[in-house]
């Protein structure tokens, strides 16, 4: 059961998100700070929205290969990356953080700039504003930037495949499992596991949509 497509997705895409929102938080909130840097930042991070996913498998696979420095050292430490779920952890990773950052960067825009202000004169340290201030007026803005990054690893294809392959019980995803039902002319398969993520990623759609609904209303009492 764990080495189905669903567990196998399930578990690739949660370990990404992971990644996302610890990187996704912080160098979100450090871009609105480091002005000058602010929009190479923003060319760096955002570009895997526009890249076909085909292009970051790609650039993937260079980094972890063993014709190259990190691919040596992994390769020496006995890690294994490319065709691992490892793999598809970071392809995910990497094609999901965009909506994280960008979802929270526009959060952190809206807020009150004077609050952190405010803070700052009152002797509160960087860390203290960031989680007491920063994270609670946010968190309608953090939590689509976890749900549309989760969805998107969730249903990552192109970038995994390259990186992960397509290796039943071990890195097949429910992407991946829909390719392969369709190439071997199985459409019932097909159809039970297109099924299976658009139910999937549509409840991840209204949960977005009731948190977001609910702290703008609260915000409006």
């Amino acid at each position: 059961m764990f080495h189905s497509p669903f567990f196998i997705s399930l578990k690739i895409a949660l370990l990404a998100t992971l990644l996302v929102v610890i990187s996704g938080l912080f160098l979100a909130y450090k871009s609105l700070h480091w002005k000058k840097a602010r929009k190479i930042m923003d060319i760096i991070f955002l570009l895997p929205m526009v890249l076909p996913p085909t292009v970051i498998g790609f650039f993937l696979l260079l980094f972890f290969s063993k014709q190259y420095p990190f691919g040596q050292f992994l390769d020496n430490v006995g890690i294994q990356i490319i065709f691992s779920w490892w793999g598809g952890v970071f392809a995910s990773f990497i094609v999901a953080f965009p909506l994280m950052y960008r979802s929270v960067q526009s959060a952190m825009e809206q807020m009150d700039e004077n609050l952190c202000l405010v803070a700052r004169t009152l002797g509160m340290k960087e860390i203290t504003i960031f989680w007491k201030i920063v994270i609670p007026n946010c968190i309608p803005g953090i939590v689509s930037g976890i749900l549309l990054a989760f969805t998107r690893a969730f249903g990552e294809f192109g970038a995994t495949i390259m990186v992960a392959g397509n290796i039943p019980g071990k890195t097949q995803t429910i992407s991946m499992a829909i390719y392969s039902a369709m190439q071997s002319g199985d459409f019932q398969t097909a159809y039970i596991w297109v099924a299976c993520i658009l139910l999937f990623s549509t409840a991840c759609i209204l949960v977005m949509q009731y948190v977001t609904s609910y702290k703008w209303k609260k915000v409006e009492k």
